[in-house]
Parts: C-alpha cells; structure tokens; sequence
C-alpha cells in the first residue's frame, strides 16, 4: 500500500475496490512506497470502513 489508512479508506467510499495490491519484484512502487501496512492492519482499516475485506487471486476471484 502506498497511501496512508485514512486515505485508503476515503478512496474505498469513492469506489476504491482494491486497497492495496500486492505487487511482486515491483521495484519502483516499492521504492517510492514510505508507508507499510500489515495483512491485519490492512483488514482492520477495510472493516472500520463497514466493508468487508477480500483477498482474490490475479483474476479477481475470492480465496
């Protein structure tokens, strides 16, 4: 995730369906990402929204 919390959650009202991919060997948003956030804290931010989280697979199909 390359935004903090907060924002992650407003972009999830604004239509958002991904707060945050995780992107293999992608070395330049990992160089810019200056925020890291936990598989946990990541849940917790998408459920205080009233969403519920989703892990899926590469094709958009839940796990």
């Amino acid at each position: 995730m390359t935004q903090r919390p907060k924002i992650g959650q407003l972009s999830l009202f604004f239509g958002a369906d991904d707060l945050g991919s995780i992107m293999l060997e992608e070395n330049v948003a990992a160089a810019a990402a200056q925020y890291r956030m936990s598989c946990e804290e990541m849940k917790r931010v998408i459920t205080d929204t009233g969403f519920i989280p989703s892990q899926r697979r590469t094709l958009y199909e839940p796990l």
